[in-house]
């Protein structure tokens, strides 16, 4: 099934650059790094097509009309065992599924025997190349739920590959789409190296777990890279530095979250381990004309509890933007006042939430692109010092995610130091016989992450 394409009219992102100047230029912030525009063949185009994923009905994993063992001729037969000989390239082994059972049940015919060899050696396939062959207790901190499953059922896809007798194409069709897998692939067959090809594996097995169609127009940010890209039908057309989560508890977490909006001039609801820990909250009460210069505002409730929450301004922990992405993690991308940090090269200090480079400049963009402000409208907004939330018409997705190899921002493959140590997990269940009927979510505690930034 093809996609949908939809179009968006880059006079946003033209408009874009001119408000990202007449921003930098109205608040007179040397700290902002508006010293790009997008590129100017993109700014050229009167519309660039966006693919989106194709609109499906999901069907039940188990449809009845879609079995997981189905009849299997010979010649099908052959054709899957020659498949999962070759199923090295894509970072898999052969012997998980079992090559030398299938030739024995060839050796009978066709029959009950071999429709049910060559139907769970086909399904477990699908399985590890759809959903990634990695079971959910090695993915540490992986909170992204796949739709794959849900959009390509392994029986529908069972017989759509007998129905077209192409059983590697159809199991190739099954491949991540993004070109860091096609890289990673491209290095696996030349590497010689065991320990490098390990990791090749482990990091193309990373992208099975996320849809294998990220969309035409998302955010994606690689932790261990510190970086994060604007990407438009798989190509970059901006990138940004990051600032992630300390390794340990404020470890920043993998999700798959929407972007539902921008919030210009944002407040910071300051957590109680700085309120009561460390004394903010009594000093804010006792002192309210240090606490007005400083931007804080406290209450104290009936049973004595004080809230402090810091209003917008230069110096506010969140910046002059954050973006809206409602998740139980409590993880969003927001801008900071530390904006020197940005110079370091291990950028893993914050406590869980993404500190993004020329936030403004992004916060801009997706609201633009997102219709939910004009260049003007974008521009009185931000220049207020008001806190407001801008909702977007069209949302967009982000992905958190965890590459210890894949392209940097210049296109060339590198590794990337495993800064939170969730390699090792991964090599080792890739060692291990392969895991079936595996959980599809992750059964890990799901804690609301605060971005102690005053601590930081």
């Amino acid at each position: 099934m093809t996609g949908i394409s939809r179009t968006f009219s880059l006079t946003a992102l033209s408009a874009l650059a001119l408000a990202s100047t007449a921003f930098a230029q109205a608040a007179k912030d040397p700290g902002a790094q508006f010293d790009k525009v997008l590129p100017q063949k993109v700014l050229e185009d009167d519309a660039v097509p966006v693919t989106s994923h194709p609109v499906v009905q999901p069907l039940p994993a188990a449809a009845p009309q879609y079995p997981v063992v189905q009849q299997w001729t010979a010649g099908d037969a052959k054709k899957l065992l020659t498949a999962i000989q070759a199923i090295g390239a894509e970072g898999l082994d052969p012997l998980d599924y079992h090559p030398a059972a299938l030739e024995q049940a060839l050796a009978f015919g066709p029959g009950p025997e071999l429709d049910q060899v060559a139907s769970e050696s086909f399904a477990w396939l699908v399985e590890d190349l759809r959903d990634g062959r990695t079971p959910m207790q090695a993915r540490k901190q992986w909170f992204v739920v796949d739709p794959d499953p849900d959009l390509m059922p392994t029986g529908l896809v069972m017989t759509n590959a007998l129905a077209s007798h192409d059983i590697a194409g159809t199991l190739a069709a099954l491949d991540p789409t993004h070109p860091d897998y096609a890289a990673l692939k491209a290095e696996l067959a030349t590497s010689t190296d065991a320990k490098r090809r390990k990791l090749i594996r482990a990091n193309m097995d990373r992208w099975r777990w996320l849809g294998r169609d990220l969309g035409g127009q998302y955010l994606i940010t690689n932790v261990p890279e510190f970086q994060l890209r604007l990407t438009v039908n798989d190509h970059i057309i901006r990138t940004y530095k990051t600032i992630v989560g300390k390794p340990g508890k404020t470890a920043t977490p993998q999700l798959a979250e929407t972007v539902e909006g921008v919030i210009f001039n944002p407040t910071w609801s300051v957590p109680q381990s700085i309120v009561v820990g460390e004394g903010l909250g009594a000093k804010v009460m006792a002192n309210p004309a240090w606490a007005k210069t400083a931007g804080y505002k406290g209450t104290k409730t009936a049973d004595g509890t004080i809230y402090v929450v810091q209003q917008p301004g230069p110096t506010n922990s969140l910046g002059v933007v954050k973006l809206d992405m409602p998740n139980p993690h409590a993880i969003f991308l927001h801008d900071t006042p530390a904006r020197g940090l940005f110079a370091q090269a291990n950028r893993a200090l914050s406590h869980g939430c993404i500190r993004t480079e020329r936030a403004l400049e992004l916060g801009m963009t997706i609201a633009i692109l997102g219709q939910g402000a004009s260049k003007d409208e974008a521009i009185a907004i931000s220049t207020s010092g008001e806190y407001k939330r801008v909702p977007v018409v069209k949302t967009m997705p982000v992905y958190i995610t965890y590459f210890t190899m894949g392209r940097d921002i210049e296109g060339n493959l590198r590794t990337f130091t495993d800064i939170y140590g969730r390699d090792a997990p991964v090599l080792a269940a890739l060692d291990a016989p392969r895991v079936a009927n595996r959980a599809r979510k992750s059964s890990e505690k799901v804690e609301a992450i605060v971005d102690d930034l005053k601590t930081s």
